[in-house]
């Protein structure tokens, strides 16, 4: 399991008792401020943990979905438009209105490690308002993916979400022309 350092201060009372913890190789350092107690740990899980406030999005967040089958090279985040720049060499960011950032957030579970990952309906509507920055197969590919999957999505609640969200007229545009 990944331990903050407020979590591991809380744990072993003292810094001392900590630094005892990981000469002797009960706990591990990962990262700066993260342990775990265990040797291996996946990086999603540590990225979930370094970034407790930020939302997997777009290419992550389409292949945790199985909206698609390319393997992203980056984890991509959301954050709030006022959070610190991440300045993790593996981490892309995107800013967003703390308004927003809540819609159509899910909790998921992803190879043991819980992850806050928009839903599909909230995915489809940023696949649209993002379209020009993807490479057009790209973009293709994850559109049918959604036409495969329409009747099992709550399609009020994409209509709500693209109301609430920047480029409204764009997304429900597209929207009747290519998803529905």
């Amino acid at each position: 399991m990944i331990y903050t350092y407020e979590e591991c201060k809380q744990k072993y009372k003292t810094d001392y008792e900590l630094r005892k913890k990981l000469q002797s190789g009960d706990l591990v350092r990962i990262d700066r401020g993260l342990y775990s107690d265990e040797v291996i740990e996946s990086e999603l899980a540590v990225v979930g943990k370094k970034y407790p406030n930020a939302v997997f999005t777009m290419n992550s967040a389409f292949y945790y979905h199985e909206l698609t089958d390319v393997i992203p090279q980056y984890f991509y985040l959301i954050t709030d438009k006022d959070a610190t720049k991440i300045k993790d060499s593996a981490v892309v960011q995107f800013f967003d209105n703390c308004d927003s950032l809540e819609l159509g957030q899910i909790t998921m579970n992803r190879n043991g490690t819980d992850i806050r990952i928009f839903n599909r309906e909230r995915l489809l509507i940023e696949l649209i308002r993002n379209k020009n920055k993807l490479p057009f197969d790209y973009y293709k590919e994850i559109i049918s993916s959604y036409r495969r999957l329409i009747w099992e999505m709550d399609v009020q609640a994409v209509q709500d979400y693209a109301i609430k969200l920047p480029k409204t007229r764009l997304v429900m545009n597209t929207l009747q022309m290519e998803v529905f």
